[in-house]
């Protein structure tokens, strides 16, 4: 059962080629693209040639001015601007296709994988930190393919290039730009690794600072009814001025490498002019040559100092890219069985757990070799203490994990070569709280079976006796629920996640006691809702109120991680013993009130 990886440890390259090997939409059509950009680039070479030969034989030559060469030279400047442009459209367009294309399946596969993995690395993991892996990390890679990368690309073709023509002019004012640069190209590499370090802390912070701003919004409720709001705007002030912190460390690299850049530049102009002026003077160079030796160091100027620029989004992007491959290679505990699983025949299910030990991650055993049966079409009851293990057996009955040691069958079958599909179709959890999502009624009891129609879910409440409080509703099925389902009581939200069961027609039913923190009249209600629920299939309820355990063919008793009783509800009262406590306790709250 791992943590969520981070990638921290993965190189750039290691990024790179995992991040293509999950979006292979990266990689396509890429020489083409290379292409464009390469044309692109050699066209921005062709003015300054053109600038060198009109002022050195269009205006000078040997035979005075020529305007046909001079007229020449301008076509040539036109049409490589025309050609510039034309492929550094067709670069952009395909880059930006491709970079969209390959990080929606990122987006896609992440956002998927969150769903398979442990649910105890989701339970330690802050919701905020896993949304920015999927959102904000995933746009800080899309933004630096898109626009970094192109400018990456277009910068080293166009340095290249530069350097080439800027030999075949002078040797000697090539190696003096070279030198000037040099000592900024030596740095490259101490920078790299400060900005890495920099960059994976500024995403590792604005995970933890929506985490801190999300709480507080879904749980605003609680902020103003504790009165905590001083204390919660501490906490999120508190994020943000770390976040704000690791931002300034990073962009001080940035800015102290971009002026490095500048200077450098500033040197190789100064240089170049120097230089070309001596060389003129010792007719080595002509005027024209260092024209255009001077417009060959803007171009080799301009990318160098975009270099930093892409350097720094780049160690941006790649700590994103870090983070949402590290969902990627974190692995799922919960592995489906495929197509070699087994497919349950229906019917009520009978359970068995074989020797069954399970722990938490660091820390103790809090299930010990529990070996229980439970017969299809039953209606079992598991009560204990909390932290008694009873709702660690009904999450290993779910599938929800896994044990550490020993098997939990379904029909004879173990649960880990049941397909997810089946196992999900079959068995159903109702939580004490069923999470609803804001939408419509409707919508949240689909969810049970997506195929159902209206008519259905009608049906359906008719069957469990909801029909009236579905029509008491303010637009029946298409009332809107709110986020969280906050828009109904808490009552009502048990009753749409046992509607959202019935419609799902499970064959083994594992209930959290739908019926504590409501009403009596609605508890009732929900009751017999229960009993229709529950007819004809194997059921297993963790009990909260021992009226739920009175009324279970069988009750199972947990206590320290160990089933230390189990039979009928009158003979464990007669029996004495932990269920005798409980029901003792029970029975005097209830007096009492």
């Amino acid at each position: 059962m791992s943590q969520l990886l981070d990638g921290a440890e993965l190189t750039a390259l290691q990024t790179m080629r995992i991040g293509f090997s999950h979006s292979p939409e990266l990689r396509r059509g890429l020489g083409l693209t290379a292409f464009f950009a390469l044309l692109g680039t050699a066209g921005r070479v062709v003015v300054p040639i053109a600038v060198q030969q009109t002022l050195d034989r269009g205006l000078h030559g040997p035979q005075g001015v020529d305007v046909g060469f001079v007229t020449l030279m301008g076509l040539a400047s036109a049409a490589a601007i025309v050609l510039t442009a034309a492929s550094s459209y067709l670069m952009t367009s395909r880059l930006f296709v491709a970079a969209e294309s390959g990080l929606a399946t990122l987006r896609t596969k992440a956002f998927r994988h969150v769903h398979d993995l442990p649910v105890l690395t989701q339970n330690t993991e802050r919701r905020g930190a896993l949304v920015s892996r999927v959102t904000s990390d995933v746009d800080q890679v899309s933004q630096f393919l898109v626009f970094g990368g192109m400018i990456g690309v277009i910068s080293v073709g166009q340095l290249l290039v530069a350097t080439l023509v800027m030999l075949v002019y002078s040797w000697q004012l090539t190696i003096v730009v070279w030198l000037c640069f040099a000592p900024l190209f030596i740095s490259l590499r101490y920078f790299q690794r400060r900005l890495t370090a920099a960059y994976a802390e500024v995403r590792r912070q604005i995970g933890v600072m929506l985490s801190a701003i999300s709480e507080p919004v879904v749980g605003a409720a609680v902020v103003r009814t504790h009165a905590i709001e001083k204390r919660t705007q501490g906490r999120i002030d508190a994020t943000i001025a770390a976040w704000e912190k690791s931002q300034i460390s990073a962009q001080s690299l940035t800015a102290f490498s971009f002026s490095l850049g500048g200077i450098s530049a500033g040197l190789a102009n100064a240089g170049v002019i120097a230089v070309g002026i001596w060389l003129g003077f010792a007719d080595q160079i002509t005027a024209g040559q260092v024209l255009a030796f001077a417009f060959l160091v803007s171009l080799f100027v301009g990318p160098v100092q975009m270099g930093t620029q892409v350097l720094t989004d780049a160690q941006n992007a790649l700590a994103g890219w870090r983070r949402v491959l590290g969902i990627l290679e974190t692995p799922a505990d919960l592995v489906d069985a495929g197509p070699e699983g087994v497919d349950l025949p229906a019917g009520p299910l009978d359970v068995a757990f074989v020797d069954v030990d399970f722990a938490y991650p660091t820390g103790p055993t809090v299930l010990h070799g529990v070996t229980e049966k439970i017969a299809a079409g039953s209606r079992v009851a598991v009560v204990g203490e909390t932290g008694s293990g009873k709702t660690t057996f009904a999450k290993l009955l779910t599938r929800l994990m896994d044990p550490v040691s020993g098997t939990v069958c379904l029909d004879g079958v173990d649960v880990r070569q049941v397909t997810h599909e089946c196992l999900r179709r079959r068995v159903v959890l109702v939580p004490q709280e069923g999470f609803l999502f804001d939408d419509t009624l409707l919508a949240n009891v689909r969810y049970g079976k997506l195929d159902a129609t209206a008519a259905d879910v009608v049906a359906a409440a008719g069957e469990l006796g909801l029909g009236d409080w579905l029509d008491g509703l303010p637009d029946g099925l298409d009332t809107k629920v709110g986020q969280r389902g906050e828009s109904l009581s808490t009552g009502e939200r048990q009753l749409v996640a046992l509607l959202r069961a019935h419609i799902a027609a499970p064959d083994l039913l594992v209930l959290d006691e739908a019926t504590s923190a409501v009403d009596p009249e609605l508890e009732m209600r929900i009751g017999r809702a229960l009993e229709s629920l529950m007819r004809g299939r194997t059921s297993v309820t963790i009990a909260h109120r021992m009226s739920t355990a009175e009324a279970a063919d069988e009750v199972i008793v947990f206590d320290r991680g160990e089933v230390v009783q189990r039979g009928r509800h009158g003979d464990l009262v007669g029996q004495g013993g932990v269920y005798a406590r409980l029901y003792a306790s029970w029975e005097a709250q209830r007096s009492a009130s």
